[in-house]
């Protein structure tokens, strides 16, 4: 991989992986779109993917340390009783809906992402995850009256059925974070609140995904050069993945009624025209 299409999987990754547009779906179709050539299955791939993945960690980690610095005060009682049990059943939620998505990737992860993960299958699911976010959008504005909730009064049901959505994102193509705010909007959240509550599932999700892969690649031999692209690239992807999500719940609160449509639109235009080019202009 040349050190320019480091920096453009850097940016790739800091924006798709909090947009709900899949950057894993972006990742697999770039490439084969535009011909790089580069193997994705070169060992040196893996940590340089660990690097992106920490990137952004440590962007959501800053963007949303307030909100973690809070819980953690709630759960130790600084802050009164309510607020402590408050704190303790947002801390279950997450971990509730986390749940799903272990089991599942724990089980079927390589098997469908190596029975899906050609770049003409993830340009399928983009347009399915598109039909997705616009399916949850007329489910939402189809109930008239319908009750408007905070994270706090969702229940361990409530984050069941996220954490399953969440693992809809096991198919290269459908977004994570798209997945589990359809979740969140369907069980009465608004979007910047879903967003928010995937945000904060994605935290320790990518954080163990990427300890978990830099345990794997403990014995693969490294060039000084190779680590030093990796760096950049991770800095980089940080800095796109902050101005991103800074960017993403300033808009989910201003605009709840369609919040997730021209995203939708997106998803099916560029799947769609992803899939015709892979099957009719290669």
């Amino acid at each position: 991989m040349s050190f320019f299409q480091a920096l453009i999987m850097a940016i790739l990754q800091g924006a798709t992986e909090l947009f709900p547009v899949s950057s894993l779906g972006h990742a697999v179709i770039l490439p084969s779109v535009l011909r790089w050539a580069y193997d994705p299955h070169d060992i040196t791939f893996l940590p340089f993917l660990v690097m992106l993945h920490l990137g952004t960690s440590v962007a959501l980690l800053v963007y949303f340390f307030k909100d973690w610095a809070a819980l953690i005060k709630g759960v130790l009682g600084s802050e009164g009783q309510r607020i402590q049990l408050e704190s303790f059943h947002i801390f279950w939620l997450l971990i509730v809906a986390t749940i799903p998505a272990v089991i599942v990737g724990g089980l079927f992860e390589h098997l469908l992402r190596s029975m899906f993960g050609s770049a003409s299958s993830a340009a399928i699911f983009l347009f399915l995850n598109g039909l997705l976010l616009l399916l949850t959008e007329k489910l939402r504005s189809d109930v008239p009256g319908r009750e408007v909730r905070c994270i706090a009064a969702l229940t361990s049901r409530d984050a069941v059925v996220i954490g399953l959505f969440q693992c809809l994102a096991f198919f290269p193509g459908l977004s994570r974070s798209g997945a589990t705010m359809c979740g969140g909007l369907l069980r009465g959240l608004h979007h910047d609140a879903a967003a928010r509550f995937s945000f904060l599932m994605a935290q320790p999700v990518i954080l163990a995904a990427t300890v978990r892969e830099a345990f794997k690649m403990r014995h693969i031999p490294l060039q000084p050069g190779q680590m030093h692209i990796a760096l950049i690239a991770a800095v980089v992807s940080a800095i796109t993945a902050l101005i991103s999500t800074a960017f993403l719940m300033r808009y989910f609160r201003n605009h709840d009624n369609w919040a997730m449509t021209p995203f939708a639109v997106y998803c099916m235009g560029a799947g769609a025209a992803a899939w015709c080019f892979l099957h009719f202009a290669l």
